[in-house]
Formats: C-alpha cells, sequence, structure tokens
C-alpha cells in the first residue's frame, strides 16, 4: 500500500453518459476513507482508519481532451517532505486511457527523493515500515494505473445495466434507489472472490515478511492462505449530484473466514470515495480549445 494513495475520478462526466464541460480553475478536493472492522471466533478484533486527500485542478482544456493536475493538500502533514509524485498532470483525453504528461519530471524528483533518505534504486519495489507501512515506488507510471482503480467515473449508471467489480466472481446489475433534484442514488451487490481474496491477503503476508526481515515467498503465501474457506460480498453504492456526476462512491466489503484450525473471523472493510468542488474558474480563466 502506498503512504499516499492518489485517487480520483474524470472531471465532468455524468452517470449517463453526458459530458459535462469542465472549466479551465475548478477544483476539487478528493477523499478517500478506508476503514476495517475484524472480530474472530476467540473474542479478539481488530481495526484501523485510513484517510488520504488529494486536489484536483483543471489546468486546460483542449480540443483533443482536459488537462489536469493533482497535488497535496496545502495542510498536508507531507507538505515539508512532499512525495515525488506530486504535482502529477495528466491529458484526459475524449477517448482512451490517461496520458502523463509530466514524466520526466516526476523522474528527476524521485531521483532527487532516493538520494535525500540516502536510497539507490535497489530499493524500489521494496516495502518499509515508517509512520505507515508502504511499497516504494519509483515508476511514474504508478500514478497512472493507481488513479485508472479509483475512477469514480467507470460505472455506467443505469437502472438494469450491468456492473463488472475487481475482486467479484462475476458482475452484478445496478439499480437505482433513489431519484430526486439533488441526485440519484445506484446499488449494485456481487459475491467476493475467493481466489482474489487469498492471493491478496498472500501478498500481504510477503509484504510483513519483508518488513520483519523474516521474507516468505508468493508461492509459499498462497499455499498457506489455500487452506482457508473464504466467502463474502461486495455492495457498491453510487451517488450523483443534480447534474448526473458521481460525487460519492461507497464500497462495503464483508468477508467471512474459516482458517485449517477451525478459527472463524469476519472482516467489513467500508471504503469510501468522496468528490467535492472547492473552487470555481475566475472570468479570466476561460477553457482553451
Amino acid at each position: 500500500m502506498l503512504a499516499i494513495v492518489i485517487v480520483t475520478s474524470i472531471a465532468g462526466v455524468a452517470a449517463s453518459g453526458e459530458t459535462v464541460t469542465p472549466h479551465v480553475g475548478d477544483s476539487y478536493e478528493i477523499t478517500m476513507i478506508r476503514e476495517m472492522a475484524q472480530k474472530s471466533s476467540d473474542d479478539s478484533t481488530g481495526s484501523s482508519f485510513d484517510k488520504d486527500t488529494i486536489i484536483e485542478r483543471v489546468i486546460e482544456v483542449r480540443d483533443g481532451g482536459t488537462e489536469i493536475e493533482y497535488d497535496l493538500p496545502k495542510s498536508s502533514a507531507h507538505e515539508e517532505a512532499r512525495d515525488w509524485m506530486f504535482p502529477v498532470r495528466f491529458l484526459r483525453p475524449q477517448t482512451g486511457s490517461l496520458q502523463l504528461l509530466n514524466r520526466a519530471e516526476l523522474e528527476e524528483r524521485v531521483d532527487k527523493w532516493l538520494r535525500a533518505a540516502k536510497w539507490t534504486r535497489d530499493v524500489c519495489g521494496r516495502w518499509i515500515f515508517t509512520w505507515n507501512a508502504f511499497r516504494i515506488e519509483c515508476d511514474p507510471q504508478v500514478a497512472v494505473t493507481t488513479i485508472e482503480a479509483f475512477d469514480l467515473s467507470e460505472a455506467d449508471l443505469r437502472d438494469g445495466a450491468s456492473y463488472r467489480e475487481n475482486g467479484a466472481l462475476s458482475t452484478g446489475i445496478l439499480r437505482k434507489q433513489k431519484a430526486s433534484a439533488e441526485g440519484e442514488t445506484f446499488v449494485v451487490q456481487v459475491d467476493a472472490d475467493p481466489d482474489a481474496v487469498r492471493r491478496t491477503r498472500a501478498e500481504s503476508d510477503v509484504a510483513i515478511g519483508e518488513m520483519l526481515q523474516k521474507p516468505v515467498t508468493l508461492e509459499a503465501a498462497l499455499l498457506k492462505r489455500a487452506e482457508e474457506t473464504v466467502s463474502g460480498t461486495i455492495s457498491i453504492t453510487f451517488e450523483t449530484n443534480s447534474t448526473g456526476v458521481v460525487r460519492r462512491r461507497t464500497k462495503v466489503t464483508e468477508l467471512r473466514t474459516q482458517t485449517a484450525d477451525g478459527l472463524s473471523k469476519t472482516e467489513t472493510v467500508t471504503q469510501t470515495l468522496e468528490r467535492r468542488k472547492i473552487s470555481e474558474p475566475t472570468t479570466s480563466q476561460s477553457p482553451k480549445g
């Protein structure tokens, strides 16, 4: 898990698929909160809470797409020792994938960041624990993949539309739960894929082993996790604003696990991704075309 998780959404795409024109100077605060609660049959419990925030700003509106910058908020605890990824700029074309615009700049920043920490690129890809557990990333491409993974606009929000969620056994069907002048709410529930859960846990075992200097191979971790019986559901709620743009996504994953020694546990992970506008364009900030 990265120390700072980049999360965002396509600016100006409505649930109906209608494009809402972005404007230069539009700024949004994007916050992801992840809460976990766990309880075992031996009465042991556990919980965790993580919150990450970034700022999205429209830099330029072109014929071929929109240039967007993402940065940490000024009040961030990381302000003095900024993550090398920020600020990062993308072109979001009208069709197709995100295009990273300042790759060369990020490459220079990561080299400076490594030197400041007295590290070489040999540490890239390793897990460490400081104020949090995180993987040392040195490839600018990780910004693209993380953003795509948390894109609020991926769903085609229509009553009865099919929906595919990573980590699910199959597709689900979206249902409109609520409609008002303030916006609409869509819900979907799918069964969790036990193999995907076991693999995620095995990858975590490898990371923990590395941090504790007790290395374990992924193959060994997968074999150990294969002894577990896993079942559960993933429930997702999308909330749009009055113009149909998704403003909040809440995903609740409920898992039940039975270990080989008879211990059972339940785990509930609630992930909330919310995007809210924090500034409007000024009269001097007109779209460029």
